[in-house]
């Protein structure tokens, strides 16, 4: 499976649709003549547009969303606040929708089990990793899951994991409008959402009917569900930007680049290597295989960090 990349709009342009090719005209600024490029469409995974001034046709998204690649919006923050995916993103799409909205509820609890028992397992790879904390409760929480998990054992290990995970900022709480670095996991973390989303439609699913979400005004219940054992990946990333620029660092143009590197960041899954995206694809496909009664296990990344 191709790798697919990441394109980043922050600048005003123009774009269209030319043989199958995505046309970008930046206009002339300051010192700088106009200039034209070009990248092939089935090259795309995610296209963000993050410029207010940035102009396309509706040819080129009609052609965009037709092979599969997740436009997201941003705000006038520039952070993510929009997704648009393809209607049709699979060939067998009746079947696994009515697979998927005929799902019994001891599956749809036995799914989400194994979704909070790798989440669990994968923050305490992070943990320890980045701080060097007693992870043990995390390990044997991640063992004790139950179906449904009743005993909200997601909730424990969140409680304990962002106590610890920023130790460097004392005050830290785990929240989208909180004080830093949550500027940084909301970023990666809408960017994240976008590589589900799109993995989903793309294996014949509904991003909307979750397995455990169902908020009645989110439109990616499944996605926000899926995402979960991957979003310590982000985590990792934002850590690791910590180190690099501190934890108040503003969502500049080069830490931007390194969150918009997660697609291709490597990670484990079935015993292999596979970038993230990748992984994101094989994870929904197991998930539909799930849902048509073909397999009765989700494949989800095992995070593995080296000191």
């Amino acid at each position: 499976m191709m790798i697919k990349r990441t394109l980043l709009l922050s600048n005003p342009a123009y774009l269209r649709l030319k043989l199958g090719q995505i046309v970008i005209t930046i206009p002339a600024s300051e010192g700088k003549e106009e200039r034209t490029v070009t990248r092939p469409i089935e090259d795309l995974g995610l296209v963000i547009i993050e410029s207010h001034s940035v102009t396309l046709t509706s040819a080129l998204l009609s052609e965009l969303l037709a092979h599969n690649v997740a436009v997201i919006t941003c705000d006038d923050h520039h952070m993510p606040q929009g997704l648009m995916l393809n209607l049709d993103g699979n060939t067998l799409q009746t079947e696994r929708f009515l697979a998927q909205i005929n799902s019994s509820v001891p599956l749809r609890k036995q799914l989400w089990q194994q979704t909070v028992k790798q989440k669990i397992a994968n923050q305490a790879a992070v943990l320890k990793f980045a701080s060097g904390a007693e992870t043990g409760c995390l390990e044997e929480w991640s063992k004790a899951v139950r179906s449904g998990d009743p005993d909200n054992f997601e909730g424990r290990a969140a409680a304990y994991y962002w106590r610890r995970l920023f130790e460097e900022s004392s005050n830290f709480r785990r929240g989208r409008f909180e004080e830093e670095p949550n500027h940084l996991l909301n970023y990666g973390y809408a960017i994240l959402r976008g590589i589900v989303a799109r993995a989903l439609v793309g294996s014949g699913l509904l991003p909307t009917l979750g397995i455990h979400h169902c908020n009645r005004y989110n439109s990616y219940c499944l996605a926000d569900d899926i995402m979960e054992p991957y979003r310590p990946y982000v985590d990792m990333m934002v850590v690791e930007i910590g180190k690099n620029f501190g934890l108040d660092t503003p969502l500049n143009r080069e830490v931007k680049a390194i969150l918009l590197g997660l697609p291709v960041v490597d990670v484990t899954i079935d015993g292999l290597r596979r970038p993230l995206m990748v992984a994101a694809s094989m994870t929904s496909a197991s998930l539909a295989r799930c849902f048509l009664g073909e397999q009765k296990k989700i494949s989800y990344p095992q995070l593995k960090v080296t000191t």
